[in-house]
């Protein structure tokens, strides 16, 4: 299916019961389903949740949007759209949930008087520039309440849409409020093009780094998901390109199957890459102790001559490339929450 990562519908865990098509030469009208994007409009009570994951450096994130138009077949975040009721396959890519109160919800945040300053992760599920965000503009809202209060405030994406709010992200930049991290996979466009179908090419990501850098934006780069045996050996050359264009940063992550996404990665890497199936398939298991996931605290513990491989790799490429760099501390001290010219009479 072109422009889609995933190419099935998976089953919904929480669903008793579910409409399949097992027999389909059975049937008169065969059960066809809409392929274009919907977005469907939700508005919560809150838009400011708490992490408890032993992965994420911050204590808080929030997402303007739920589901992804990117398709990004590896997406750890495909197993949370079951509990909007929908499957964690093309559902995740073709129903995405829109929240367009969140930035009056974070202003909510901000004025509470129990709110302690904190570090916000943007997106630390979906990613908060993809496709829908040019038209709703949610996120770029939500970056005008952080400079209202000077707030802090992190931003992980891998799309160049960011480079509209430059203007935006460089005044919260000035005042040390801001940490951007793009996420780049591969430096090879065919392959990054089947990975994540929908998101900006390899000279664009770059394009956005050198951007970013040029106005003084604190940005770094997350080299995630790695995948053994697919693009675990592009590690050195895309910290050596990044650190040249002038990244801070860079981390890595492996690649999670968490849930209905083994299923998912399964059917698409038997159809995307036949000859290669049994050696990643393999390699993942490997640094998961035997199973394409490892769950709870096991998954921070990586196991096998491959998983060292791999950080070998990375914190080689990092010393020979970025020594001595790093972000710069946020600025916790600067919060304020708009004074009301009311309690001027």
């Amino acid at each position: 299916m072109k422009g889609r990562g995933s190419q099935i519908k998976v089953n919904n865990r929480y669903f008793k019961q579910q409409y399949v098509s097992e027999h389909i030469e059975g049937l008169d009208t065969p059960f066809l389903e809409e392929d274009k994007t919907k977005y469907i409009v939700e508005n919560p009570k809150k838009i400011v949740n708490k992490i408890y994951s032993p992965t994420v450096p911050f204590m808080y994130s929030m997402n303007p949007y739920q589901g992804c138009e990117h398709g990004c077949i590896y997406c750890y975040a495909r197993e949370s759209h079951q509990y909007w009721g929908y499957g964690a396959g093309l559902d995740f890519e073709r129903k995405i949930i829109c929240k367009p109160e969140a930035p009056k919800l974070l202003a909510n945040q901000f004025n509470n008087k129990n709110w302690i300053v904190s570090p916000i992760m943007l997106s630390g599920n979906t990613d908060c520039y993809q496709p829908i965000e040019r038209k709703l503009q949610i996120t770029r809202a939500l970056l005008k309440v952080c400079l209202k209060y000077k707030h802090p405030i992190s931003i992980l994406t891998k799309n160049s849409l960011i480079q509209r709010d430059i203007d935006i992200l460089a005044e919260l930049a000035k005042l040390n409020l801001v940490h951007v991290a793009l996420s780049i996979t591969s430096l090879d466009n065919k392959l990054r093009s089947v990975l994540e179908p929908r998101t900006a090419t390899v000279e664009k990501k770059l394009e956005t780094l050198e951007l970013l850098v040029a106005n003084n934006i604190p940005t770094g780069i997350m080299v995630a998901p790695i995948i053994p045996g697919l693009n675990s050996h592009e590690i050195p050359a895309i910290v050596k390109k990044v650190a040249k264009l002038g990244a801070l940063s860079v981390g890595y992550t492996t690649v999670r199957l968490n849930g209905e996404i083994a299923e998912i990665f399964e059917d698409w890497i038997v159809k995307t890459f036949p000859d290669k199936t049994g050696k990643i398939l393999n390699q993942i298991k490997e640094i998961n102790g035997g199973n394409l996931y490892s769950k709870g605290k096991n998954r921070m513990k990586l196991h096998s001559e491959t998983a060292v491989m791999i950080k070998d790799m990375f914190r080689i490429a990092k010393n020979n490339h970025l020594k001595g760099r790093s972000f710069p501390e946020y600025d916790l001290t600067l919060f304020a929450r708009p004074t009301s010219q009311l309690k001027l009479f």
